[in-house]
């Protein structure tokens, strides 16, 4: 029998340092340009690259669902289009429910990312041989996972 674990931190924001307390704000803020009249689940990710850049993205569905890109693949995608050659050093990722237009509310649980997401994470962090911290807000606390590949265990390659 094999098993596979790994090691993460639940922490508050104020125990972050501070550039990645700032990559949590930047995913926050980016749920704001969420589409998602569907699921009315509205997703932030801010990643920081390793010359310090940050960029974000938002998720945007559609009504044929496979059309639709999620936050992280956003963000992601935006960055290996425009710095092509620079490692991604960490992502973060937050989400709020849109009762009304502009109205958020926290999800009080964390984004977690779904299998595409991680595998695009898991596959970028291959490519670049060094690992893509990951941290999902969580209202007042972020979950720090030190590294994509610990999401997804058993990666497509």
């Amino acid at each position: 029998m094999s098993t596979f674990s790994f090691e993460y931190q639940r922490m508050p924001m104020a125990e972050l340092s501070e550039p990645d307390r700032e990559l949590c704000r930047r995913a926050a803020m980016a749920t704001g340009g969420s589409y998602a009249p569907y699921s009315n689940y509205n997703v932030g990710a801010a990643l920081r690259l390793a010359d310090g850049t940050v960029m974000a993205g938002a998720n945007q569905e559609n009504a044929s669902y496979p059309c639709g890109t999620c936050a992280e693949r956003t963000a992601l995608n935006y960055a290996q289009a425009n710095y092509p050659q620079m490692a991604v050093e960490a992502i973060a990722v937050a989400a709020a429910h849109k009762q009304h237009r502009g109205d958020a509310t926290s999800t009080h649980r964390p984004p977690y990312p779904c299998g595409l997401c991680r595998q695009a994470l898991a596959e970028t962090e291959h490519r670049q041989q060094t690992p893509i911290k990951v941290l999902l807000v969580d209202g007042d606390e972020a979950i720090v996972i030190p590294s994509a590949s610990c999401l997804l265990p058993f990666t497509f390659e």
